[in-house]
């Protein structure tokens, strides 16, 4: 069974407007959700093999802390791609996934993240998970997803639990 962990950044400070929204670094809030998510993945074992990251400095900053409270550490790509990607490039860079992972985790933004984590939920997906994606997919929020098959073959899956950062803490 694989697993896919999709996770929208931790909330971005809109302080400095001179910044490129590329550059934009996580606001104190988003900083503690980070932290609070990765805490979480690692109480309930969703650990990811790999994880696949946006280039921009909140989706990077968010891949470093929560990392840091997980227990192994996986691999990492940081992939220009995702950033700024359609529902359908970010289902395109998990399809071309190392066929050995067995859980992946994918740090992006919305409204990609948002539409492809309602196009992959099956109709067997948990109705109550299915109904909290489809009313917001805030910052720092996780879908969780398993599916029998391959990344290369990845279409649909049975979302099982999503996670807000207010749920948590």
């Amino acid at each position: 069974m694989k697993q896919l962990l999709l996770l929208r950044h931790a909330k971005s400070s809109w302080e400095d407007p001179k910044l490129a929204d590329f550059d934009r670094p996580l606001a104190g809030r988003g900083l503690k959700a980070a932290v609070l998510m990765g805490r979480e993945l690692a109480a309930r074992a969703w650990l990811p093999d790999l994880a696949l990251v946006s280039t921009a400095l909140r989706t990077r900053d968010t891949w470093r802390l929560v990392a840091a409270e997980l227990p192994a550490h996986p691999r990492v790509a940081f992939t220009d791609a995702l950033y700024d990607a359609s529902a359908a490039d970010i289902l395109s860079q998990l399809r071309q996934a190392d066929a050995s992972s067995d859980s992946l985790l994918v740090v992006g933004h919305n409204p990609g993240l948002d539409d492809l984590a309602n196009q992959l939920a099956s109709p067997e997906s948990e109705a109550k998970e299915r109904k909290r994606l489809e009313e917001k997919f805030p910052t720092a929020a996780l879908a969780r997803f398993v599916f029998e098959g391959e990344w290369s073959g990845l279409s649909s899956a049975r979302l099982t639990h999503t996670l807000r950062p207010r749920d948590l803490g």
